[in-house]
């Protein structure tokens, strides 16, 4: 077994949890963003959201709502950053699908701005078609 993730949740490498159920586990990021950053990881492994099943998904969903509205309180943050990157182009490391929840201030210096594209005439519309084709 060679996933981090897979190792904390066994036992085999130690973490700051926070939050833990029989699908669902939560630990502070050992690398974090604003101290409070925190993931959430289901226990059993998947490499992406796609390949989630429905009923970890729902517990993961009300895992983050829990743990952010308790990292906001704890870090008295203006404000919280719920994210995943999904996918090797999308800045995945690790192989075993996670949410960051990381609290924000103001002046925290960090962003995730990026440069806005536009689409051409009719480009929106026929990429929305296409996306709901596979709905």
């Amino acid at each position: 077994m060679e996933c981090v993730f897979c190792k904390i949740i066994s036992g085999q490498i130690p973490a700051a949890k926070i939050y833990e159920s029989n699908r669902i586990i939560s630990f502070l990021d050992i690398s974090p963003a604003n101290k409070g950053h925190a993931l959430i990881v289901p226990k059993r492994h998947y490499g992406t959201i796609f390949e989630v099943d429905e009923r970890d998904l729902r517990e993961l969903a009300e895992a983050i709502k829990r743990v952010s509205s308790a990292i906001a309180a704890a870090t008295h943050s203006s404000g919280i950053n719920i994210l995943s990157n999904i996918g090797e182009d999308a800045g995945q490391v690790i192989k075993h699908f996670h949410i960051h929840i990381i609290p924000r201030f103001k002046d925290d210096g960090i962003s995730f701005e990026w440069k806005s594209k536009k689409y051409e005439e009719g480009e929106m519309e026929n990429l929305r078609k296409r996306i709901k084709e596979f709905l």
